[in-house]
């Protein structure tokens, strides 16, 4: 049996990156045989506070359509096959169901889900709402799979909740035996983010966010003049390669987060790993994630309009947080451990394993 890997692109400044190097070979371990389906260009320049560039993904999906036809023509798909797509917004899974079932193959496919329209503050939710186009889309896609993969328990009642409840009616709950809770296969942030240099941790603070609308930069700006004492860093303000930005993480105190969206959270995994504090909100992904040391309530950010009158709390959590970062590092600690499993593929590879063997 082979599992086909419907990638993302790999982009320098995404994670997408790491997944197109560690990926594959995480899935090989496992005793898979793994082939790997990407598309041939691969925009860098992403869409302005967007993950990928909203063109350049379609053309590297339209690409990678191509070669999974070109699969099937030259029938070497076969019954128990399995394919893989590292994003479940992919529209190209319609076309390969469209494909599998007119030709008899009996495949499996699973899907991990990131984000979509049925989230308000994700682009398409913003920018494009509940039309039915998208709405459809979504729905069609879902049923595609036989696994849809989510990380956390939030963004299951989300989609749940906003894409499959209509004129009173649940469409579908969300105990479907299609939906598995598991962990993002990024075992390997353990041993990239581990080193041998040992880091003078200064008084910056970073933001490791997407300039995007949902992330509330304006909150970090004002504070930055608020608190000019300590070293603020927009990260994607800046043309970081991925060692220089695990660097900045290394020698930070403070990661911060006032997100509107978030279905995980890497980079303020990233940042415990760092042995940097994290400053969270205690909505979205992160309620069941992060520990009460590292959650601030979330109407002091809920808005920039709540942020400002609750400013003074926030600031004065901020200072906690730095003044008392030494004796924070067993928590920090505590708390990486308590992550790990939001960000190991066992359960992914379970889940393949036991509907191709």
């Amino acid at each position: 049996m082979t599992i086909y890997l419907i990638d993302l692109e790999q982009v320098e400044t995404r994670y997408t990156s790491e997944w197109y190097r560690y990926l594959p070979e995480q899935l090989r371990n496992t005793g898979l045989d793994v082939v790997v389906v990407s598309g041939d260009t691969v925009p860098q320049t992403t869409t302005p506070g967007a993950f990928l560039n909203f063109a350049g993904t379609n053309s590297y999906k339209s690409q990678q359509l191509q070669k999974i036809s070109e699969l099937f023509a030259a029938d070497k798909i076969n019954d128990g096959d399995y394919f893989l797509y590292t994003d479940a917004w992919n529209p190209t899974v319609i076309q390969l169901k469209y494909m599998a079932s007119l030709l008899g193959k009996n495949i499996k496919i699973g899907g991990m889900w990131h984000a979509g329209s049925y989230d308000q503050n994700d682009f398409l939710g913003r920018l494009i709402g509940p039309a039915k186009w998208v709405t459809n889309a979504e729905q069609s896609m879902f049923h595609c799979y036989d696994h849809n993969f989510f990380a956390t328990e939030f963004h299951i009642d989300m989609i749940a909740e906003n894409l499959f409840f209509e004129d009173d009616e649940w469409l579908f709950q969300k105990t479907h035996p299609s939906v598995k809770r598991v962990g993002w296969p990024m075992e390997y942030l353990e041993s990239v983010m581990s080193t041998s240099v040992s880091y003078l941790k200064t008084n910056s603070i970073v933001f490791p966010h997407r300039l995007a609308p949902e992330k509330q930069l304006e909150i970090f700006k004002d504070l930055t003049v608020s608190m000019p004492e300590y070293e603020w860093i927009v990260c994607q303000e800046r043309q970081l390669t991925k060692m220089q930005y695990h660097d900045i993480l290394h020698r930070s105190k403070l990661v911060f987060s006032a997100n509107l969206q978030e279905t995980l959270g890497i980079s303020c995994y990233e940042g415990v790993l760092a042995g940097a504090g994290v400053m969270v909100p205690d909505r979205l992904s992160y309620t069941e994630m992060w520990n009460d040391s590292f959650k601030y309530p979330s109407e002091w950010t809920s808005s920039f309009k709540s942020y400002l009158e609750h400013k003074d709390q926030l600031m004065e959590r901020i200072r906690f947080l730095i003044d008392n970062h030494s004796k924070y590092k067993e928590t920090i600690i505590e708390q990486a451990v308590k992550l790990r499993s939001f960000f190991h593929g066992t359960e992914i590879y379970r889940t393949i394993k036991e509907s191709v063997l």
